[in-house]
């Protein structure tokens, strides 16, 4: 009888240096999210139960507090204005950049946050960043999230203001952004927009999209406790977000999705030391199997969200800016 074959690699402890190869700011960075015996803080954090809502409520005013406070100065410096509005039923913060007068175009942001984080003040505060860095009235859609409002009550907050937004704008002149947990409902919207028969967005912007929250990819394993901003998997808050659904549905896990019956043009980014590097190298795969187009940009040492500030997340930020105007062009 033949030894079976291992089904994994052990590996030794281990030390996992700053690369060298990236920026001095980015390092820099990086070191300030890692405590002094070599630990990302983050990865000290549990999720509360599921039914101990109190814990969640402080837990989200925890977190969207941080948020805030990194998007603040952003956003001022940018100088976009950010309102209230109700889109569709569904509460959205409508921004538009400074010295720029409202046009034919918009941008559709659906913010990140583990799917249960970045509401409220912090939504308005990144409608207002996304308007400022691209040039274009932004609306960021400030959806339900559990445990109160599981799915797919965020799907369909996003739905509501996707439709009355094309009460306003053509399809072709809507530009869906995102970044993490945002770019699940972002593609989940794409799949759902063209299963109910209704006009595709121009194009899709996924930053390390959080796109299969079965976490199936190789960088679940190989990047865990090596992203300093997402040192853990989040298979709790994954769980709490799908309330029993399965997880692998195409509208949860928009990774197994049909995307040969139409799909938007696709921008994907994220980083080598991204627990979400996998999502975005096997999307980008499935979109070219797909013949949609889509373009992968994985930047070197970089961490789930970008580093904060270095010259790389500036070299990002133009990517998407040049994405961004030859879809208007197209």
């Amino acid at each position: 009888m033949e030894d079976a074959e291992p089904a994994a690699i052990i590996l030794d402890a281990r030390t996992v240096p700053f690369p060298l190869s990236i920026s001095v700011e980015a390092r820099r960075l990086m070191a300030a999210m890692v405590d002094a015996d070599g630990k990302p803080y983050a990865s000290s954090g549990r999720s509360p139960a599921a039914d101990d809502h109190a814990a969640w409520a402080a837990s989200r005013e925890v977190v969207e507090g941080m948020l805030i406070e990194r998007l603040g100065p952003v956003a001022a410096a940018l100088g976009a204005s950010a309102e209230g509005i109700v889109l569709g039923g569904v509460p959205v913060y409508r921004a538009s950049p400074a010295g720029v007068a409202p046009d034919d175009r918009a941008l559709l942001d659906i913010h990140g946050g583990a799917l249960v984080y970045g509401g409220g003040e912090a939504c308005r505060l990144n409608a207002a960043v996304q308007a400022g860095l691209y040039g274009v009235r932004c609306y960021g859609v400030d959806y339900r999230m559990p445990p109160e409002h599981p799915y797919p009550a965020a799907l369909d907050d996003c739905m509501a203001a996707y439709r009355a937004l094309l009460m306003e704008y053509p399809g072709e002149n809507i530009i869906v952004t995102s970044i993490s947990a945002g770019g699940n409902l972002a593609a989940a919207l794409a799949l759902r927009a063209r299963d109910e028969g209704l006009p595709l967005p121009r194009a899709l912007v996924l930053l390390t999209p959080e796109i299969d929250l079965t976490e199936s990819g190789d960088t679940f394993e190989t990047n865990r406790m090596v992203d300093v901003v997402l040192p853990k998997p989040l298979m709790a808050t994954n769980l709490l977000y799908a309330g029993g659904h399965d997880l692998s549905d195409p509208y949860l896990s928009p990774l197994f999705g049909d995307l040969t019956k139409g799909f938007p043009p696709t921008f994907l980014q994220a980083g080598t030391r991204d627990m979400f590097l996998s999502n975005a190298v096997r999307f980008h795969r499935a979109l070219r199997r797909a013949s949609v187009v889509t373009e992968l940009h994985v930047f070197e040492g970089m961490p789930h969200g970008g580093f904060g500030g270095a010259p790389e997340d500036e070299e990002s930020i133009a990517e998407v800016r040049r994405f961004i105007t030859a879809q208007w062009q197209r």
